[in-house]
């Protein structure tokens, strides 16, 4: 687990966080893996423009991992059917939206390439990212940003194309990366 990530999980109510599921959607296009990003549309809100994984608001009494892959097929379009469940990450605190966010990691499992078919009000653009961008250290970067109340600062990031990658997406992607990472030290070292 992350240093500093909060281990226990608070309850959703008035006295806690909103609590939310994303989903870290990976699938294989000509033997390459890759995962699946989104842009949010810009509006007048906390978030608006920054790119995410697929999800949102857990609705009672679904399991967060229903609220992962519901909001991964109203956002993307992709059916909970066509996805199956890796294992699930560190929740993390939002602190501008207040929310706890519960990421899970699932492998398309449909023929073919997945078929997109994102909701514009939820996502303005989809983002196709070979996982081995993400894995290629030059992708790590620190880029000026403008907070809420036009606070600027340094924050580490992950570049892709045009897009800065940064905040809780960042961290939960680095967390993911890292658990990767491991996996491959561990098969290269199997007597370590």
């Amino acid at each position: 687990m992350p240093y500093g990530r909060p281990t226990g999980v608070v309850g959703e109510g008035a006295n806690g966080p909103r609590l939310g599921g994303v989903l870290l959607l990976l699938y294989c296009v000509e033997e390459e893996l890759h995962l699946v990003l989104t842009r949010r549309p810009d509006y007048d809100g906390v978030h608006s423009g920054q790119v995410s994984f697929p999800g949102g608001r857990h609705e009672p009494p679904e399991a967060l991992t229903t609220t992962a892959l519901r909001e991964t097929w109203e956002e993307i379009g992709i059916p909970a059917s066509e996805i199956e469940l890796l294992g699930e990450l560190t929740p993390l605190y939002v602190i501008p939206s207040n929310f706890e966010v519960h990421p899970f990691v699932g492998h398309y499992i449909g023929t073919g390439r997945p078929r997109f078919s994102p909701d514009v009000r939820e996502v303005a653009a989809i983002l196709e990212v070979p996982l081995r961008l993400l894995l290629d250290p030059t992708t790590r970067v620190e880029e000026l940003m403008e907070l809420r109340g036009g606070l600027r600062l340094r924050v580490p990031c992950f570049r892709v194309g045009e897009h800065a990658v940064w905040g809780a997406t960042a961290m939960m992607l680095s967390e993911f990366l890292e658990r990767l990472r491991y996996v491959r030290y561990v098969e290269e070292h199997p007597f370590i």
